[in-house]
């Protein structure tokens, strides 16, 4: 199971959360079957929409949507307040490298598009805002919708790291923000150490990548931790919800699907499950639509 862990500056200036995100990142690509590519790019998806998750309070729901127009498509990505998180990739396949060093492309394929954030504080009206991607590489992007739509200047750095098989090996990352009242030379401070922190790649491939995150945000400045959350990937999927999906049908194309498919074949786009609906299961809900 992955861990979160909340901190703050003993100063009250500023707050942190980090991140290993690993093995969440190995179920989405077991399930979803992506190339190296997709693969860091739903992997950095899902790191970020558990750090917006985090961030909220309650019983809450953050979707997080990164619309693109290039090879990936879509990203979508859904977590909750309780440690679960699920998402997918519209296109799994994308898997390219630059030939020198090989290191995995990602944000060229992405392409122009928005950030989106939803969420849900189950009142029955979500809060939905965007930001448009800056670069395609996630972090990036999600850094500039914590500074531009909630006022928050924020750092972020995420990543995944891929094994020479194309297999997750590592994932996860941080957030740093700048909380009201915090002296400018203490800002500075931090940009400094940030700017000059190693790859995120090589912090989280530390022996204990949570506390090497820690000591590059913090350097030997104090801090406490306020808190460790468990996050794991889970999908809320179920026959029911898929058949009451088909009951919202017209009788004439369950028929359509009875007589021509002879049953139907549901995929879950977020986990892969596939649920099964024969012509039996069919006609029951042709009868009682005539009832």
């Amino acid at each position: 199971m992955d861990k979160l862990i909340k901190s703050i500056a003993t100063s009250g200036f500023f707050r942190a959360y980090v991140l290993d995100s690993t093995e969440t990142v190995k179920e989405a690509q077991e399930k979803h079957q992506t190339l190296s590519s997709s693969t860091v790019a739903l992997g950095r998806t899902l790191i970020a929409n558990q750090i917006l998750a985090a961030n909220q309070k309650g019983d809450s729901k953050v979707t997080v949507k990164v619309i693109g127009d290039s090879s990936f498509g879509h990203i979508i990505s859904v977590a909750d307040t309780k440690g679960n998180i699920k998402g997918y990739i519209q296109n799994p396949g994308v898997d390219v490298k630059k030939t020198a060093t090989n290191e995995i492309i990602v944000g060229p394929f992405m392409g122009k598009g928005q950030f989106v954030v939803i969420t849900d504080y189950g009142t029955g009206s979500p809060y939905t805002s965007s930001t448009p991607l800056i670069s395609g590489e996630i972090g990036e992007d999600l850094a500039y919708y914590l500074t531009e739509s909630e006022q928050t200047p924020s750092a972020v750095g995420l990543n995944v790291l891929l094994d020479d098989k194309d297999k997750v090996q590592v994932a996860g990352g941080f957030m740093l923000q700048v909380l009201p009242g915090a002296p400018d030379e203490e800002i500075a401070r931090y940009e400094n150490r940030i700017q000059k922190m190693p790859a995120i790649s090589a912090l989280l491939e530390a022996d204990q990548p949570i506390d090497a995150l820690l000591k590059a945000i913090y350097g030997e400045e104090s801090y406490k931790i306020l808190s460790q959350e468990n996050w794991h990937f889970a999908c809320d999927c179920s026959r029911e919800r898929f058949e009451a999906a088909l009951k919202t049908l017209g009788q004439v194309e369950l028929q359509q699907m009875k007589e021509e498919d002879h049953g139907a074949e549901i995929t879950c786009q977020f986990c892969g499950q596939k649920y099964q609906f024969n012509e039996k299961d069919l006609e029951e809900m042709i009868h009682d639509k005539a009832q």
